[in-house]
Protein backbone atom coordinates (compact mmCIF):
# COMPACT_ATOMS: atom_id res chain seq x y z
CA UNK A 1 0.00 0.00 0.00
CA UNK A 2 1.45 3.50 -1.25
CA UNK A 3 0.30 6.73 -2.05
CA UNK A 4 0.59 6.95 -5.84
CA UNK A 5 -0.28 10.52 -6.66
CA UNK A 6 -0.26 13.16 -3.81
CA UNK A 7 -2.18 16.98 -4.93
CA UNK A 8 -0.30 19.79 -3.31
CA UNK A 9 -3.18 23.19 -2.99
CA UNK A 10 -1.24 26.46 -3.85
CA UNK A 11 -3.15 29.61 -1.56
CA UNK A 12 -3.14 32.89 -3.75
CA UNK A 13 -2.63 34.84 -0.31
CA UNK A 14 -0.61 32.52 1.87
CA UNK A 15 3.00 31.21 2.02
CA UNK A 16 3.10 28.18 0.02
CA UNK A 17 6.47 27.12 0.70
CA UNK A 18 6.22 24.44 3.56
CA UNK A 19 3.45 23.06 2.16
CA UNK A 20 5.64 22.42 -0.92
CA UNK A 21 8.85 21.20 0.74
CA UNK A 22 6.26 18.50 2.50
CA UNK A 23 4.93 17.60 -0.83
CA UNK A 24 8.39 17.06 -2.44
CA UNK A 25 9.43 14.82 0.49
CA UNK A 26 6.36 13.17 0.26
CA UNK A 27 6.96 12.63 -3.65
CA UNK A 28 10.35 11.19 -2.79
CA UNK A 29 9.17 9.07 0.04
CA UNK A 30 6.45 7.10 -1.82
CA UNK A 31 7.87 7.84 -5.63
CA UNK A 32 4.11 9.51 -6.24
CA UNK A 33 3.20 11.58 -9.19
CA UNK A 34 2.58 15.49 -7.76
CA UNK A 35 -0.22 17.29 -9.25
CA UNK A 36 -0.09 21.09 -8.10
CA UNK A 37 -3.69 22.77 -7.93
CA UNK A 38 -5.11 26.61 -7.46
CA UNK A 39 -8.35 28.28 -8.09
CA UNK A 40 -10.01 31.30 -7.33
CA UNK A 41 -13.21 32.72 -8.46
CA UNK A 42 -12.84 36.51 -9.44
CA UNK A 43 -16.15 38.38 -9.15
CA UNK A 44 -16.81 41.91 -8.47
CA UNK A 45 -18.12 42.49 -4.38
CA UNK A 46 -20.59 44.57 -5.32
CA UNK A 47 -22.95 44.35 -7.93
CA UNK A 48 -23.10 46.91 -11.09
CA UNK A 49 -24.38 46.93 -14.32
CA UNK A 50 -23.27 47.49 -18.33
CA UNK A 51 -20.25 48.51 -19.26
CA UNK A 52 -18.42 48.81 -15.88
CA UNK A 53 -19.78 45.76 -14.82
CA UNK A 54 -17.88 44.05 -17.21
CA UNK A 55 -14.86 46.11 -17.20
CA UNK A 56 -14.42 45.19 -13.39
CA UNK A 57 -15.14 41.36 -14.30
CA UNK A 58 -12.54 41.34 -17.01
CA UNK A 59 -9.75 43.64 -14.77
CA UNK A 60 -10.25 40.81 -11.45
CA UNK A 61 -9.92 37.97 -14.20
CA UNK A 62 -6.57 39.43 -15.88
CA UNK A 63 -5.67 39.54 -12.21
CA UNK A 64 -6.59 36.41 -11.35
CA UNK A 65 -5.01 34.88 -14.30
CA UNK A 66 -1.58 36.60 -13.45
CA UNK A 67 -1.45 35.06 -10.01
CA UNK A 68 -2.77 31.45 -11.22
CA UNK A 69 0.55 31.56 -13.67
CA UNK A 70 2.41 32.92 -11.06
CA UNK A 71 1.61 29.71 -8.89
CA UNK A 72 2.07 27.79 -11.57
CA UNK A 73 5.37 28.84 -12.16
CA UNK A 74 6.71 28.28 -7.98
CA UNK A 75 5.51 24.92 -8.12
CA UNK A 76 7.32 23.83 -10.92
CA UNK A 77 10.62 25.49 -9.31
CA UNK A 78 9.97 24.02 -6.36
CA UNK A 79 9.37 20.24 -7.50
CA UNK A 80 11.10 19.94 -11.02
CA UNK A 81 13.83 17.79 -9.23
CA UNK A 82 11.48 16.46 -6.51
CA UNK A 83 9.40 13.87 -8.83
CA UNK A 84 9.37 12.79 -12.25
CA UNK A 85 5.80 12.82 -12.91
CA UNK A 86 4.25 16.66 -12.33
CA UNK A 87 1.16 18.14 -13.61
CA UNK A 88 -0.23 21.52 -12.54
CA UNK A 89 -3.99 21.63 -12.93
CA UNK A 90 -6.06 25.85 -12.35
CA UNK A 91 -9.10 27.20 -12.78
CA UNK A 92 -11.72 30.17 -12.47
CA UNK A 93 -13.64 28.33 -9.49
CA UNK A 94 -14.29 28.26 -5.78
CA UNK A 95 -11.32 26.72 -4.40
CA UNK A 96 -12.49 24.28 -1.93
CA UNK A 97 -15.45 22.52 -4.51
CA UNK A 98 -12.19 22.92 -7.47
CA UNK A 99 -9.49 21.02 -4.80
CA UNK A 100 -12.40 18.85 -3.73
CA UNK A 101 -13.43 17.72 -7.58
CA UNK A 102 -9.46 17.21 -8.49
CA UNK A 103 -8.54 14.99 -5.37
CA UNK A 104 -10.54 12.06 -7.59
CA UNK A 105 -6.93 12.18 -9.34
CA UNK A 106 -5.22 11.88 -5.75
CA UNK A 107 -4.65 9.05 -3.17
CA UNK A 108 -3.51 12.27 -0.27
CA UNK A 109 -4.27 16.68 -0.58
CA UNK A 110 -1.96 18.35 0.70
CA UNK A 111 -2.60 22.08 1.90
CA UNK A 112 -1.63 24.53 4.79
CA UNK A 113 -2.98 25.81 7.62
CA UNK A 114 -4.94 29.07 7.81
CA UNK A 115 -3.00 30.83 11.28
CA UNK A 116 -4.01 33.81 10.56
CA UNK A 117 -6.76 33.88 12.37
CA UNK A 118 -9.18 36.09 10.24
CA UNK A 119 -11.91 35.02 8.07
CA UNK A 120 -11.50 34.08 4.62
CA UNK A 121 -12.80 34.93 1.77
CA UNK A 122 -13.98 31.45 -0.24
CA UNK A 123 -14.06 32.95 -3.81
CA UNK A 124 -10.39 33.27 -3.47
CA UNK A 125 -8.73 31.36 -0.32
CA UNK A 126 -9.20 27.76 0.94
CA UNK A 127 -10.50 26.75 4.25
CA UNK A 128 -9.32 23.88 4.87
CA UNK A 129 -12.33 23.40 7.34
CA UNK A 130 -14.73 23.18 4.56
CA UNK A 131 -12.16 21.21 2.54
CA UNK A 132 -11.79 18.28 5.15
CA UNK A 133 -15.67 17.50 5.15
CA UNK A 134 -16.07 17.10 1.58
CA UNK A 135 -12.88 15.95 -0.03
CA UNK A 136 -13.55 12.14 0.14
CA UNK A 137 -9.33 11.82 0.91
CA UNK A 138 -7.37 12.10 3.59
CA UNK A 139 -6.05 15.92 3.95
CA UNK A 140 -2.93 16.70 5.44
CA UNK A 141 -2.73 20.33 6.88
CA UNK A 142 0.98 21.89 6.95
CA UNK A 143 2.11 24.78 8.91
CA UNK A 144 3.98 27.49 7.26
CA UNK A 145 7.37 26.77 9.22
CA UNK A 146 7.36 23.46 8.64
CA UNK A 147 11.24 22.84 6.94
CA UNK A 148 10.62 19.21 6.22
CA UNK A 149 8.68 15.95 6.36
CA UNK A 150 11.38 13.42 7.63
CA UNK A 151 8.41 10.85 9.18
CA UNK A 152 10.96 9.71 12.14
CA UNK A 153 7.96 9.59 14.76
CA UNK A 154 4.33 9.86 14.23
CA UNK A 155 1.18 10.24 17.01
CA UNK A 156 -1.83 8.55 16.03
CA UNK A 157 -4.52 10.87 18.40
CA UNK A 158 -7.39 7.91 18.66
CA UNK A 159 -10.48 8.12 19.47
CA UNK A 160 -13.10 5.61 19.16
CA UNK A 161 -15.29 6.52 15.96
CA UNK A 162 -16.01 6.06 12.37
CA UNK A 163 -13.56 9.15 11.88
CA UNK A 164 -10.77 7.68 13.88
CA UNK A 165 -10.85 4.03 12.04
CA UNK A 166 -11.23 5.92 8.59
CA UNK A 167 -8.03 8.25 9.30
CA UNK A 168 -5.53 5.40 10.27
CA UNK A 169 -6.87 3.23 7.45
CA UNK A 170 -6.12 6.07 5.08
CA UNK A 171 -2.61 7.06 6.71
CA UNK A 172 -1.38 3.25 6.64
CA UNK A 173 1.25 4.31 3.68
CA UNK A 174 2.66 7.05 5.59
CA UNK A 175 2.35 4.65 9.67
CA UNK A 176 4.43 2.33 7.38
CA UNK A 177 6.95 4.45 6.17
CA UNK A 178 7.43 6.02 10.05
CA UNK A 179 10.58 4.74 12.13
CA UNK A 180 8.37 5.51 15.24
CA UNK A 181 4.14 5.01 15.73
CA UNK A 182 2.37 5.95 19.21
CA UNK A 183 -1.13 5.66 19.45
CA UNK A 184 -2.40 7.80 22.05
CA UNK A 185 -5.88 8.41 23.25
CA UNK A 186 -6.92 11.05 25.57
CA UNK A 187 -9.19 10.71 28.37
CA UNK A 188 -11.89 13.14 30.30
CA UNK A 189 -11.27 11.38 33.97
CA UNK A 190 -9.71 8.01 35.21
CA UNK A 191 -13.04 6.08 34.88
CA UNK A 192 -12.13 6.52 31.02
CA UNK A 193 -8.79 4.95 31.18
CA UNK A 194 -9.57 1.16 31.83
CA UNK A 195 -11.57 1.07 28.50
CA UNK A 196 -8.71 3.83 26.79
CA UNK A 197 -5.94 1.39 27.19
CA UNK A 198 -8.16 -1.29 25.53
CA UNK A 199 -9.01 0.69 23.03
CA UNK A 200 -5.21 1.62 22.43
CA UNK A 201 -3.95 -1.88 22.82
CA UNK A 202 -6.39 -2.80 20.05
CA UNK A 203 -5.33 -0.52 17.66
CA UNK A 204 -1.43 -1.17 18.06
CA UNK A 205 -1.70 -4.79 17.39
CA UNK A 206 -3.86 -4.07 14.22
CA UNK A 207 -1.48 -1.52 13.02
CA UNK A 208 1.40 -4.92 14.06
CA UNK A 209 -0.41 -7.03 11.42
CA UNK A 210 -0.31 -4.09 8.66
CA UNK A 211 3.73 -4.28 9.23
CA UNK A 212 3.66 -1.09 11.52
CA UNK A 213 5.51 -1.44 15.08
CA UNK A 214 3.24 0.46 17.10
CA UNK A 215 3.50 1.67 21.16
CA UNK A 216 0.22 2.91 22.83
CA UNK A 217 -0.19 5.57 25.79
CA UNK A 218 -3.12 6.84 27.67
CA UNK A 219 -1.40 9.93 29.33
CA UNK A 220 -2.78 10.96 32.63
CA UNK A 221 -4.61 14.20 32.78
CA UNK A 222 -3.41 17.27 32.70
CA UNK A 223 -5.07 20.00 30.11
CA UNK A 224 -7.71 19.75 27.89
CA UNK A 225 -8.06 16.92 24.94
CA UNK A 226 -6.05 19.64 22.85
CA UNK A 227 -3.50 20.13 25.48
CA UNK A 228 -2.64 16.24 26.00
CA UNK A 229 -2.05 15.57 22.54
CA UNK A 230 -0.16 18.45 21.70
CA UNK A 231 2.50 17.46 24.55
CA UNK A 232 2.46 13.99 23.64
CA UNK A 233 3.43 15.00 20.23
CA UNK A 234 5.97 17.13 21.89
CA UNK A 235 7.67 15.20 24.16
CA UNK A 236 7.58 12.08 21.42
CA UNK A 237 9.35 14.49 18.83
CA UNK A 238 6.59 13.92 16.45
CA UNK A 239 6.89 14.55 12.73
CA UNK A 240 2.65 14.28 11.96
CA UNK A 241 -0.12 13.79 13.66
CA UNK A 242 -2.79 11.58 12.50
CA UNK A 243 -6.54 12.23 13.56
CA UNK A 244 -10.07 12.06 12.70
CA UNK A 245 -12.26 15.13 11.73
CA UNK A 246 -14.65 16.29 13.60
CA UNK A 247 -17.55 18.32 12.14
CA UNK A 248 -21.36 19.17 12.13
CA UNK A 249 -23.29 22.26 9.51
CA UNK A 250 -25.05 25.11 11.11
CA UNK A 251 -26.74 26.92 8.43
CA UNK A 252 -24.35 25.79 5.75
CA UNK A 253 -21.17 26.60 8.12
CA UNK A 254 -18.88 23.43 9.78
CA UNK A 255 -18.86 23.67 13.55
CA UNK A 256 -15.65 21.89 14.72
CA UNK A 257 -14.79 20.79 17.95
CA UNK A 258 -11.39 22.10 19.78
CA UNK A 259 -8.80 19.63 18.66
CA UNK A 260 -9.96 19.40 14.97
CA UNK A 261 -10.13 23.07 14.84
CA UNK A 262 -6.58 23.13 16.85
CA UNK A 263 -5.10 20.56 14.87
CA UNK A 264 -6.19 22.95 11.09
CA UNK A 265 -5.46 26.47 12.42
CA UNK A 266 -2.85 26.26 15.48
CA UNK A 267 -0.65 23.42 15.38
CA UNK A 268 2.97 23.25 14.99
CA UNK A 269 3.06 19.53 13.34
CA UNK A 270 1.96 18.45 10.17
CA UNK A 271 -1.95 16.67 10.82
CA UNK A 272 -3.07 14.27 8.52
CA UNK A 273 -6.74 14.49 8.78
CA UNK A 274 -9.91 11.98 7.43
CA UNK A 275 -13.35 12.30 8.39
Amino acid sequence: MAYSSLMVHLDLYQPNDARLRVAGDLAEQFDAKLIGVAACQPQPMVYADGSFALSLVEKLQAEAEEKLGALQQQFKAAVHNRSTDTEWRSAFASPAEFVAQEARAADLVITGSDQGGGLTDPLWRLDPSELVMNLGRPMMVVPPETNRLSLQRVVVGWKDTREARRAIVDALPLLQKAKEVTVVEVVESDDDRSAANRHVSDVAAWLGRHRVEARHRVPKLHGNATEQLMNQANEIGADVIVAGAYGHTRLREWIFGGVTSDLMLQSKHCALLSH
